[in-house]
């Protein structure tokens, strides 16, 4: 077993449930709040990665990542390192590539909580901010959770938009699913089977304990929907 693609894998999957955590609310926060008329587009916009195939979205990710393309020559002047076949260009695209998977649960638990509770945190004078941490939020744990499961999942199996984006570097870009396919190129069926058995109890053990705290949550903050 590829210890090392699976330590690799981990560390991509908690890098981008954590980026997302920190880019996600606002995004959905915004999403759920907003009034504005063209709202949907940047609702067709997160939600792309869902229809996309992965080597569709990989490819114009290593396009958009390349020397050649303003976003890359930026990176490239900034850090003095190029984004594809690097982690970094990994956690880059993981990041946009999972960016539904925890906004639009973010996104549909904000809009659930009770008009009214916020409109009364706003006649007492709290700012958004302070309601956000102390009304929306609590009352959002739920999704914020499911969100940052599906997350940290999603990112486990990637396959298409890594090997696009960082190709097949031992200890760099080699994750446990790219190690798999490897494996059965390779004919290594017992390798792969092994390695596959790892991530799958993995992700069992990871959702039951996380939709364990989830399901607990629920009775901790109930929903403004939930009758006494």
């Amino acid at each position: 077993m590829n210890w090392s693609a699976i330590l690799l894998t981990l560390k991509l999957a908690a890098v981008v449930s954590l980026i997302l955590l920190a880019v996600g609310l606002p995004i959905a926060y915004w999403l759920a709040h907003t009034r504005w008329r063209w709202k949907f587009l940047a609702e067709a916009v997160v939600a792309l990665p869902l229809v996309l195939p992965p080597t569709v979205l990989g490819f114009y990710m290593l396009v958009a990542f390349g020397p050649r393309s303003p976003f890359g020559r930026s990176w490239e002047s900034l850090f003095g390192s190029t984004l594809p076949f690097t982690f970094q260009g990994l956690v880059v695209a993981s990041v946009l590539y999972s960016l539904p998977f925890a906004v639009q649960p973010f996104a549909a638990a904000f809009t659930a909580v009770d008009p009214k509770l916020l409109q009364a945190s706003s006649v007492l004078g709290v700012s958004r901010m302070r309601t956000f941490f102390r009304v929306t939020l609590p009352l959002s744990v739920v999704g914020v959770i499911t969100g940052f499961v599906l997350s940290f999942a999603h990112t486990l199996g990637e396959f298409g938009v890594v090997l696009m984006v960082g190709g097949n570097i031992p200890g760099v870009t080699r994750t446990a699913s790219i190690d798999i396919y490897d494996q059965v190129q390779a004919l290594d069926y017992s390798a792969a089977n092994q390695t596959a058995l790892a991530l799958l109890a993995f992700s069992f053990v990871v959702l039951s304990l996380i939709y364990g705290l989830n399901r607990k949550a629920r009775f901790q903050w109930p929903t403004s929907d939930r009758k006494p």
